[in-house]
This record gives C-alpha cells, structure tokens and sequence, in this order.
C-alpha cells in the first residue's frame, strides 16, 4: 500500500510538473511591425504599439497556443497624414474595427522550441487562417523575477484585400503584406512581487 501511495504520489507530481505554463505577452517589448506596397512607388514599414495577450506553452510535450490582441488604433508609419488615412473608413476602418486578433497553435518544434505558429488572423472583420514562422525563440529566467522569459522572432505574410482592406488594388498596388513580429512573454511573478525593469 505505500509503495502504491509513492507511486500515485510521484504521478500526480509529474502530471502537475508538466502542466502547461502561461505567459503573458510583454506589451512594452513586443510590436507587431509589417511592410506593404505604397502606391506602385516604395515600400512603407510600420507597427502597431500597443498588443496584449498570452503564449501557452508546454514544451516537453511540444505544444502551445498564441493568443493576441491589437490596438489597431496605435498603427504607426512615421508619418502623421498617412496614419490618419490608414485609420479611416478608406482602409482599416478603425472606429468600426478597433482591434485585430491572432489566434493559433504552435505546430512544429524543433527539440523543445516551436518554429511555426498555425493560427487564424482576424482584421477589419473579418478571420482568415495565417501562418506564421518563428525564426528565434530562446527562453531563461527573467533577471530580475528569476521567472521563466521567453522571446520570438516571427515572420509570414497575407492578402489584405482577403480581409476587405483592398484600397488601392484598383490602382494595381500590390495588396501582400508582410509582417516581421517581436515578441517577449513571461511568467507572470506573484502579485506581492515587484514589477519587473523595462
């Protein structure tokens, strides 16, 4: 009977240990930043500064979901006139739409960091599926919280006009948009704890 008890024992600690850990997403170090064709002429860059959201993630039994949300309000070009046009009924609409989402699953792994995100994208109303490719993802105790930290680069692209945001295709401007995607999530410390430094 106490060997039995030990060994229920010991399989409740280790299902506990490899439970899935929730991170939540660093809003001051992660910015979705993408780049789209301009009139035919350059391409422009911009980002959006202000997200939120959560990573699930379990790694030794290689898997994980991405949650976020976009302040699409915050997009930011660098140039004031072209982010008030992109925030009007012309293009994103944002007074009817004000956020944008990702949803999705990690979907591959290399050992015990993913290296794609399988999720649906939904913009200006409307959700379509977009794939996403980690390029970077490394992980360590946070320096001060001493917490699990982790950070991603991520990249994939999509067809705005899929999401309705097609000003400009009558024009012959190229509607691919391409996104590059800094991300940073951690454990979050107790709530006695104090805040972690930028």
């Amino acid at each position: 009977m106490i060997r039995l008890a030990m060994a229920l024992s010991l399989a409740v600690s280790g299902a506990a240990f490899a439970e899935p850990a929730l991170y939540n997403i660093d809003s001051s170090h992660t910015f979705p930043s993408f780049e789209a064709d301009h009139a035919g002429m350059s391409i422009w860059r911009g980002k959006i500064n202000s997200s939120k959201g959560t990573v699930t993630l379990d790694k030794a039994a290689r898997k994980g979901e991405v949650d976020i949300t976009m302040d699409m309000a915050t997009i930011d070009f660098g140039h004031d006139g072209m982010n008030k046009h992109a925030l009007g009924a012309d293009i994103l609409d944002v007074a009817k739409f004000p956020a944008a989402t990702y949803k999705g699953a990690l979907s591959k792994w290399n050992g015990d960091a993913p290296t794609e995100v399988d999720g649906q994208l939904t913009l200006h109303g409307v959700t379509k599926p977009v794939k996403l490719t980690i390029n970077k993802f490394t992980c360590r105790p946070h320096r001060m919280t001493k917490l699990d930290n982790c950070g991603a680069d991520a990249a994939g692209s999509f067809n705005r006009a899929d999401f309705g945001v097609n000003f400009g295709q009558q024009f012959g401007v190229n509607m691919e948009v391409k996104l590059a995607i800094q991300v940073e999530a951690m454990i979050p410390p107790p709530a006695s704890a104090p805040a972690p430094a930028p």
